[in-house]
C-alpha cells in the first residue's frame, strides 16, 4: 500500500492511496476460498463445488467485498501511520479500479486541532458579589403577600376604580366577526394590571355592575397571534361583579401561614434565597469572564465543517425568531449582512471553546456520572415545580434530550474544574451591575 499526500492546508488533508493489483487479487482469492467452504450447488455438497464454478458465479461479489475491505483497511492504515484524528469519517473517492491494475483512491478529511493546554493559574478574573439590600427582601415579601391576597365582593352601588377586580363577560370581534380566543365568561380582571391589551382596562374604570361597555382596543404590532397583530377589535364587555382586593398584612401571622415561626424567620429565609440567586448570577458572569479569557488566551484553527454546522444552527434560530417577530431590539437595528457576520464569529468562538473544553476534560479525566444527570434533571424540576412530572417524563422518554443534558453537564463540570485553577478576585458591586449582562458593557 502506497500513501501520497496531495493537500495539506490548515486542518484539511487529502491523500492518495494505492493498492497493488497483486494485493487486490489475493484478497479476492481469499473471499472466493471462504465462499467455496460453505456454498453448495446442484450435484455438489458444500465444500466440494469445483473452484472454477465458484469463481464464475461469485467472483463479482468477491471483488466487491474485497474492494470494500481494502478501502476501509487503507483508510485505517493511513490514519494509524500518519497519526491523524479526523473530525468526521473521511471522504473516500475511488479514482481507478480496473481488473489487473493497481487501485487508486483519495481520502479527504478535516483534522481535530492540536491544542496545548496552558497553565490556568495565569488567568485572573473578577468574581462579582453583591449584598442583599433590605428593600429587596421587603419587595420579595410584598410579592409573596400579593400572591396570597384575597378579595371580597363590593356590596355598595359604586363604580369600578383602578385596583378593583372586575368580573366580566366579553366577546371580541374584528370588523363584526368574532375571533378565536376573544370570548370569556366570569373572567376576574384586575384593573390596572395591564394583563389585557393596551387601552382595554382603562375603559372599564367608572363602570357599574350590569353595565355593558363597548371597549375598542388595538392589538400590539408584535402580538403573538399574527392574524390579530396591529388590528383594532371591539370587545362587548359586561360587568358582572366588582371585587375589592384585600391587603395581606406582612406580620408574624403571615409568616406562620408560610410555615415559619415569625416574621424575622421568614425574612431570613427570603434573604438566603435572594443571596442564592445573586450567587447564580455571579457564577454566570464568572463563567462568561472565564470563556472570554480562554478565547483570548488560545488561538488555533477550528474545523470548517463544525463551524458551518454551528453557524447554520444559529441562522435557523435567527430566521425562526424573525418569522415570529421575536428578534431583540439590538438585532432589529442591524442590517442582516452585519448580523450574519456576527453569527459567523459567534459560531467560530463556540466551536473553538467547545473543542478546548473537551480537550481539558479529556486530559483531566472529567466524567459525567448518572448521579450528575439525575441531579441536573432534579434541579430543572425544582425550577418549575408545577411541571415537575412533565419534566421527568420528558427526559425518561427522550434519549436525545438526555444526551444534550449530558453535554451541558459535562461542560459545566469542565468549567468548574478550570475555575478551581484560575485566580479569582472578589469584587463587590451593586445589584444592578451584578445583573448587567450586556456584552458591550462587559
Amino acid at each position: 500500500m502506497k500513501i501520497k499526500e496531495l493537500k495539506s492546508e490548515g486542518l484539511s488533508r487529502e491523500y492518495q492511496v494505492t493498492i497493488s493489483a497483486k494485493d487486490f487479487d489475493a484478497e479476492v482469492q481469499k473471499k472466493l476460498n471462504q465462499i467455496a467452504k460453505s456454498v453448495s450447488m446442484a450435484g455438489f455438497r458444500a465444500g466440494k463445488v469445483p473452484f472454477a464454478m465458484i469463481e464464475k458465479k461469485y467472483k463479482g461479489n468477491a471483488m466487491s467485498e474485497a474492494l470494500d475491505d481494502l478501502l476501509r483497511d487503507g483508510v485505517n492504515h493511513l490514519l494509524d501511520e500518519k497519526k491523524l484524528r479526523p473530525v468526521f469519517t473521511p471522504d473516500v473517492d475511488l479514482k481507478k479500479f480496473e481488473e489487473g491494475k493497481d487501485i487508486e483512491f483519495t481520502v479527504k478529511m478535516e483534522l481535530m486541532p492540536e491544542i496545548e493546554i496552558k497553565d490556568f493559574a495565569d488567568i485572573c478574573i473578577d468574581k462579582f458579589i453583591a449584598d442583599v439590600p433590605a428593600e429587596e427582601v421587603e419587595k420579595a415579601l410584598k410579592y409573596m403577600a400579593d400572591s396570597r391576597r384575597d378579595s371580597k365582593k363590593v356590596e355598595d352601588d359604586r363604580a369600578t376604580q383602578k385596583g378593583d377586580i372586575a368580573v366580566i363577560d366579553f366577546i371580541g370581534s374584528i370588523d363584526g366577526v368574532e375571533f378565536s380566543g376573544g370570548k370569556g365568561e366570569a373572567y376576574p380582571l384586575e384593573i390596572g394590571s395591564n394583563s389585557f391589551i393596551p387601552g382595554y382596562e382603562d375603559q372599564l374604570i367608572g363602570k357599574k355592575v350590569g353595565d355593558v361597555v363597548d371597549v375598542k382596543a388595538t392589538f400590539p404590532q408584535d402580538y403573538h397571534a399574527k392574524d390579530l397583530a396591529g388590528k383594532e377589535a371591539l370587545f362587548v364587555t359586561t360587568i358582572k361583579e366588582i371585587r375589592e382586593i384585600q391587603k395581606t398584612e406582612i406580620n408574624d401571622d403571615f409568616a406562620k401561614s408560610m410555615g415559619k415561626e415569625n416574621l424575622d424567620d421568614l425574612k431570613k429565609e427570603v434573604k438566603e434565597r435572594i443571596a442564592q440567586d445573586y450567587e447564580s448570577a455571579s457564577k454566570m458572569k464568572l463563567k462568561r469572564a472565564l470563556l472570554d479569557a480562554l478565547d483570548k488566551a488560545y488561538n488555533f484553527d477550528v474545523p470548517a465543517k463544525l463551524v458551518d454546522m454551528e453557524y447554520d444552527y444559529i441562522v435557523k434560530q435567527y430566521e425562526t425568531a424573525k418569522k415570529n417577530n421575536q428578534l431583540d431590539e439590538d438585532e432589529k437595528k442591524k442590517k442582516e449582512a452585519d448580523l450574519l457576520k456576527e453569527y459567523k464569529e459567534i459560531a467560530i468562538r463556540r466551536v473553538k471553546l467547545g473543542l478546548l473544553l473537551a480537550e481539558v476534560g479529556n486530559q483531566n479525566k472529567v466524567e459525567v456520572k448518572q448521579e450528575d444527570i439525575n441531579k441536573a434533571i432534579m434541579n430543572e424540576a425544582q425550577r418549575y415545580p408545577m411541571q415537575a412530572k412533565a419534566i421527568f417524563d420528558f427526559y425518561l422518554k427522550n434519549k436525545e434530550a438526555i444526551e444534550r443534558l449530558r453535554t451541558q453537564v459535562y461542560e459545566e463540570k469542565v468549567i468548574d474544574y478550570v475555575l478551581s485553577k484560575v485566580k479569582t478576585t472578589e469584587k463587590k458591586v451593586s445589584v444592578e451591575e451584578l445583573y448587567n449582562f450586556d456584552e458591550k458593557a462587559a
